[in-house]
């Protein structure tokens, strides 16, 4: 697919004063026009000799987005929010990497700072409702799995009957030859005595299953 003539006026003037900041708005075009590789190329180039363009930092932060590179874009995003705190599409972008690794409270940050920058935004408005109930719903998970698993292994009235309380454990400190951190043997006796508590259980559940 040949280039668009404004890419080919970019190209033959970076071409002609190689450094010239003309180079961002070159890459830029690439982007645009999405060929990546080449704007990640004109960028790095460019920015080889212009480090603090921050423009061209972005478009290649994006780029590098588009090409999967989430940790290389990253970087690059984060350089940007150093210098320039309130530039939005580094902030949005930077939302959509952390979202697309997972890290779905990050990237609900990172978009309600966005949303704080565009407030009339509907696609951030529908983005950051989303996420929310997204966040929401992973946070509440294990404590619903958590009662779950505490429902199933609750003996029933049934089992409950069908198995001796355990005796409190007791203790014959007249034996003694060293000092005994007493809280920690009745911890242990304690468990002992509920791991014996729900073998019985099982086996009680499995004679009435037989």
């Amino acid at each position: 697919m040949p280039d668009n003539p404004r890419i080919e006026e970019l190209r033959r003037r970076v071409q002609k004063e190689p450094a010239s900041i003309a180079f961002a708005q070159l890459a830029e075009e690439y982007r645009r026009a999405g060929q990546y590789e080449h704007s990640v190329q004109v960028c790095q180039t460019g920015l080889a000799m212009h480090p603090a363009y921050l423009s061209a930092r972005v478009t290649l932060g994006r780029s590098l987005l588009e090409l999967g590179r989430l940790d290389a874009a990253q970087e690059e995003l984060e350089f940007v929010l150093t210098h320039a705190p309130e530039n939005l599409t580094a902030t949005r972008c930077l939302g959509e990497i952390h979202q697309r690794q997972g890290a779905l409270e990050q990237a609900l940050a990172r978009y309600q700072v966005a949303l704080e920058l565009a407030p009339n935004d509907p696609e951030l408005e529908q983005t950051v409702g989303d996420l929310a109930q997204q966040v929401s719903a992973s946070q509440t998970a294990p404590f619903e799995r958590a009662r779950s698993l505490a429902e199933d292994l609750t003996p029933s009235q049934e089992d409950q009957d069908a198995v001796p309380a355990a005796a409190e454990p007791q203790y014959d400190r007249s034996s003694a030859t060293a000092p005994i951190d007493v809280g920690r043997a009745r911890a242990l006796a304690t468990m002992a005595a509920l791991g014996q508590w729900l073998a019985a259980i099982h086996v009680s559940r499995a004679q009435r299953h037989a």
